[in-house]
């Protein structure tokens, strides 16, 4: 493989098949160049769940077009519905605020994050924050139920409890949690629940669906996602509103696991308990199942149940410090952190499901996005790619919708969708037959 993306996908690659890496062939510039090595994290990651999709069949070669891979880093900011820009974009609430002592990023997207954040901080928000020391804040926002980090050195990161947590755990975690026979499930058909929000999760989601899993993603009709967000995140896959509050959409959801090959979680660990819907509990009710987890902070340490976003884990893990300037915090050339973790889960779905057809049993897959920042903090660091800017009209595919035709960058070595984000409504959801 060329040198691009080498080091995480031999990292990636031994955890999920304790195997070497086969080659892969890396051309073009991904035009994510900065101070850390976001082309190897972005190029590494994608090459690896494009050789988990042809496992067994692994001698197959395989090339990356990294400006592919670039764009694909930055969908969202390509994505249109009749020719108009449909990415919601950060809030205003969303960004760095000057402290007492340093900075700290709040994320406001959603009402009820905006809502906690202004009761601690009031609606100056500006001068409130500069009476607060960042780490003092981060606290109260935290507590209010908010989601905020205090911009931290990387050092500073490292010797927290919940940085030496996180530097403890593997990249990918992947292991049998039950026993059963050998499963033999293709890609065209596999059937895929999914409970994530943002972007990680969906991101490996909407990746399985373009290989023509039949995804189906389940959100509560009490926190429903801005449907903007979902024109990116969301094709290829069908969508519907699901109370696992109650009875009868529990039960519903229980049927669907009972018929379902795999599971993506994207909530905080621990907030899926109360459904039964843990993956412990999963691999006891239904052990054939793969399971794969995503969060922000890692299943480990104090944080673990922490709310997290990427511009968080960029800030309270160092790399918003390194990619700033000494008058103020930057940011990383994309959300790479969610889109990086995205890929390498579904290479954790479609890797686990290779280990279940050879050994059986029911699997469990683990990914964080601080632990992703942990990689990208640590990975060497290259000279600036050789490339010329990148027309994005070859890479983007037309799809139809109810709302008008969609543009979206395609995806990067998989197959494109057929269609877009489908939203159901009005029936009770169910697999569509296997092909």
């Amino acid at each position: 493989m060329s040198a691009l993306g080498a080091g995480l996908l031999a990292e990636a690659w031994a955890l999920l098949t304790a195997a070497p890496a086969p080659a892969v062939e890396v051309t073009g510039a991904t035009g994510l160049d900065g101070p850390l090595p976001v082309p190897d994290l972005a190029v590494g990651a994608v090459a690896a769940q494009l050789l988990a999709a042809r496992r067994p069949v692994t001698d197959a070669a395989v090339a990356v077009d990294a400006a592919h891979v670039g764009l694909a880093f930055r969908s969202e900011r390509h994505a249109q519905v009749a020719g108009r820009p449909a990415g919601p974009g950060f809030a205003p609430l969303s960004r760095f605020w000057r402290t007492a002592d340093g900075w700290l990023r709040l994320h406001g997207n959603y009402p009820h994050h905006r809502a906690a954040a202004l009761r601690v901080l009031g609606e100056d928000v500006e001068a409130a924050a500069a009476r607060w020391a960042a780490e003092e804040l981060e606290s109260a926002v935290v507590a209010a139920g908010g989601a905020a980090a205090a911009v931290r050195t990387p050092s500073a990161w490292a010797n927290s409890p919940q940085g030496r947590a996180v530097a403890e755990l593997p990249l990918i975690g992947l292991r049998r949690v039950a026993d059963g026979a050998p499963r033999a499930v293709g890609l065209t058909g596999l059937r895929v629940l999914d409970l994530t929000r943002v972007i990680a999760g969906p991101v490996a989601t909407r990746t399985l669906a373009s290989y023509g899993a039949d995804v189906l993603r389940i959100d509560s009709p009490r926190l429903p996602e801005d449907p903007a967000a979902l024109v990116d995140t969301g094709p290829g896959k069908r969508h519907v509103a699901l109370d696992l509050a109650a009875p009868a959409d529990r039960r519903t959801v229980e049927e669907l696991l009972a018929a379902a090959d795999a599971v993506v979680q994207g909530y905080r660990p621990g907030a899926l308990a109360a459904y039964g819907l843990d993956p412990a509990a999963l691999a006891e009710r239904h052990p054939h199942l793969v399971v794969v987890s995503l969060s922000a902070w890692g299943g480990e340490g104090p944080w673990r149940n922490r709310r997290g976003f990427d511009s968080l884990v960029q800030a309270a893990t160092g790399i918003a410090a390194v990619c700033g300037t000494a008058d103020a915090p930057g940011v990383l050339p994309a959300q790479a952190l969610d889109h990086a973790t995205g890929h390498l889960a579904a290479a954790t779905v479609l890797g686990a499901l290779a280990r279940q057809r050879a050994e059986g049993g029911g699997w469990h897959g683990e990914l964080s996005l601080a632990r992703t920042a942990h990689w990208l903090l640590s990975a060497p660091r290259r000279p600036a790619e050789d490339g010329e800017p990148v027309d994005p009209a070859r890479y983007l595919v037309t799809l139809p919708s109810a709302t008008g035709t969609v543009t979206l960058v395609a995806p990067p070595g998989s197959p494109p969708w057929r269609a877009a984000a489908e939203f159901v409504g009005g029936t009770r959801p169910a697999w569509r037959p296997r092909t």
